[in-house]
């Protein structure tokens, strides 16, 4: 079974994405990419199978009577041959999953460099998302997790910046944005020649109460399994002068805020 889904791929993807002079390291598509794929491929083969028979039919509506049952046959081979690679994979990944089927889950965040947001790279064309189809961003500061994660990395912080053309990593960050690559090292310095140093804080809430945590190693954390924010995840990742604690905030959780919804503790 996995030979057949994987079949090929190896060969078809790029391993290195080049962004400028700078190059950063592009993920070979995960199983569910692959599978996802296929099967978009055998359903379009499917639909060109039937358009032809469908032709074919027509074509020979006047012939014998065994001309029209192989025909019909075919029909049934191509539907019941596409049903089955869909409902197998589904199933297969399903089998495959950390988290037993599929997910639903959120998680906003805010890039800061010495004071200034900094916004990703806006998505193009009509998909209107930056990643992939499970783990992306729709240009609103939310990391989308819809469908099935087959490691419990695939839901890391880090990761999403992988498959954005980025990277996060505990004492550094490149950013993919509109106008190229933003990277930000522990131990350059802002504008003013302040030394500075990348840092990661976590918004969590429980119940009526939030707090803020600042993370130790950022590069493995896992965003929380919720899909509405609050209480789902607002990150912060900043490049500032070393702090203990944030006062920046996740707009959904400052609405949460002004609503008397949560309130931090």
């Amino acid at each position: 079974m996995d030979d057949l889904l994987y079949s090929g791929y190896m060969g078809i993807f790029p391993e290195v994405l080049a962004h400028g002079v700078e190059e950063v390291e592009q993920l070979v598509p995960a199983l569910d990419q692959v599978i996802r794929s296929n099967s978009v491929k055998f359903t379009v083969l499917a639909l060109g199978a039937f358009l032809i028979l469908t032709i074919l039919s027509i074509l020979l509506k006047s012939k014998t009577e065994r001309i029209k049952y192989a025909l019909y046959i075919l029909f049934v081979v191509v539907a019941l041959s596409n049903t089955i690679y869909l409902a197998g994979s589904t199933i297969y990944l399903n089998q495959q999953s950390t988290t037993g089927g599929p997910i639903h889950y959120h998680a906003d965040f805010e890039i800061w460099n010495c004071g200034v947001k900094v916004e990703i790279a806006d998505p193009e064309g009509l998909s209107n998302k930056v990643g992939t189809e499970v783990i992306h961003e729709h240009n609103d500061d939310r990391i989308h997790i819809e469908g099935v994660l087959l490691d419990s990395h695939d839901a890391a912080v880090s990761h999403f910046f992988e498959l954005i053309g980025g990277e996060l990593h505990n004492d550094h960050i490149s950013i993919p944005t509109d106008n190229g690559i933003v990277s930000l090292q522990t131990g350059q310095t802002c504008s003013d020649r302040t030394a500075a140093a990348l840092q990661v804080f976590v918004f969590k809430s429980q119940g009526k109460t939030f707090s803020q945590t600042k993370l130790i190693d950022p590069e493995s954390y896992i965003i929380s399994p919720h899909s509405n924010v609050p209480p789902g995840d607002c990150i912060i990742i900043e490049f500032a002068p070393f702090k203990e604690k944030t006062d920046k905030l996740c707009n959904f959780y400052k609405v949460a805020v002004q609503k008397g919804e949560i309130y931090e503790r």
